[in-house]
């Protein structure tokens, strides 16, 4: 196997900064790039599940609950476009993801709630009453 001489530089490649290790990360579109990240936290009462998604308005997402399966998506296009007088210049920004989740038996989904603020959806998802942990009850000995 012939060694990597590029890797054996010290100075950086500007096309792989730009590119990354290959160039057709250039022109791929990887989830990687737009998949916000996910928080799921569950206590007595409920699940709660937090989407870091900064830069995106609440009507920009579409939240879905079907046969126990809760999808989350969004889809968000742009189209600038800037004119002076010598120059005409276009740019086109498109982002999407969908993130799904089985939800078990023990939720309630009628009651399930959402709220988007300082770039965080927040999805609660609250449990069936008769699945809620009770507490520790002492049984007197007669």
């Amino acid at each position: 196997m012939l060694p990597n001489l590029r890797n054996r530089t010290m100075l950086p490649n500007l096309l792989d900064e730009f590119f990354g290790n290959e160039p057709t990360n250039f022109f791929k579109a990887s989830s990687e790039y737009t998949m916000p990240s996910v928080n799921i936290t569950e206590n007595k009462d409920e699940f709660a599940i937090d989407f870091a998604a900064p830069g995106l308005k609440k009507d920009d997402f579409q939240i879905d609950f079907h046969n126990d399966v809760l999808k989350i998506s969004s889809e968000k296009k742009e189209n600038k476009e800037n004119k002076n007088e010598k120059e005409v210049r276009r740019e086109f920004f498109y982002s999407s993801f969908e993130r799904t989740f089985i939800l078990p038996d023990s939720v309630d989904s009628d009651k399930i709630e959402a709220s988007y603020k300082d770039g965080i959806l927040k999805v609660v998802i609250p449990k069936k009453e008769e699945t809620k942990e009770k507490p520790l009850r002492k049984i007197k000995i007669s």
